[in-house]
């Protein structure tokens, strides 16, 4: 009885000027940066990092994110139909059967692909400011989660990356897809998301003096991803041929994260233990 549910049915586009289209998923994305920046910008404050290196970090790492949440999108879920149609990959464009071109946006971004770019990114920040990049992956990490939380949000928007039928009152009929309700398996990560996000902000202020040498960077890798791993149980598969995968390719692509995440935890651990920290830089015992 759908009637017992929440019904979802809302236009992805805001408004479409001369075949621009601004919908609420751009608006959410790009806020959830700046919401980022800006707490990042005070952290650099705490840390007295030079304001310049926020600059640029802003630059390399929404380039970083970007283009690795694109190629990963593309390589790792439809890489044949990708291939095959390279500009796509590149251009927020489609080549209709018709003929033409049609602007589409950038439909379809990868959290693993954007966690990589962003760690590539870095790399090229830090030989720019001769900031430790261990250093600014554990800042970059306090953050983290609130601007994955705000892309689910969008994804929510968008009624995309949907949960699987449930008789839960709080399902959801994503009317755009079908008249079944289905859990809000976005909601479920940005929710999550958001608690990790207070978890990590609440460590790093009573915590920053002991640790550090990538340990916020690991504990944040193992928090998201563990989260993530757990909610895919309850999302529809994205590409058919995971229908025939005991785990999915979010789950997959989750668990080296995860074991990255918890060699940094350790290796941060026991740095930190003969180490301690001024002015956020680590400094031997």
């Amino acid at each position: 009885m759908i009637f017992n549910y929440i019904s979802w049915n809302p236009d992805p586009e805001i408004i479409n000027i001369f075949g621009f289209s601004l919908r609420y998923y751009g608006i959410l994305f790009a806020g959830g940066l700046i919401l980022c920046l800006y707490i990042l910008g005070w952290i650099f404050k705490q840390e007295n990092i030079p304001p310049q290196n926020l600059e640029q970090l802003s630059i390399y790492g929404m380039v970083g994110i970007l283009v690795g949440a694109r190629l990963g999108h593309c390589l790792f879920y439809e890489p044949s139909y990708y291939l095959s149609h390279p500009l796509e990959m590149i251009f927020p464009i489609a080549f209709p059967s018709g003929g033409g071109i049609q602007f589409i946006g950038y439909q379809g971004l990868a959290s693993h692909g954007g966690a990589l770019g962003l760690l590539i990114a870095l790399y090229f920040y830090s030989r720019k400011t001769q900031h430790s990049m261990i250093d600014a992956i554990d800042l970059i990490a306090v953050v983290a989660a609130l601007g994955c939380g705000f892309i689910r949000i969008g994804n929510f928007m968008n009624s995309e990356i949907i949960g699987i039928p449930t008789t839960k009152p709080w399902g959801v009929v994503f009317e755009r897809v079908d008249r079944i309700p289905r859990h809000p398996a976005q909601l479920y990560e940005a929710i999550s998301y958001f608690i990790i996000f207070m978890i990590m902000m609440m460590l790093y202020k009573k915590m920053r003096g002991r640790f550090g040498n990538g340990f916020f960077f690991g504990l944040v890798l193992v928090l998201c991803f563990t989260a993530r791993f757990m909610i895919e149980f309850v999302k529809e598969n994205q590409v058919g041929f995971e229908d025939e995968m005991t785990f999915n390719m979010g789950q997959l692509l989750s668990l080296p994260y995860i074991v990255v995440g918890i060699g940094f935890i350790i290796y941060g651990h026991r740095r930190s233990t003969n180490s301690v920290f001024r002015d956020g830089v680590p400094v031997s015992r």
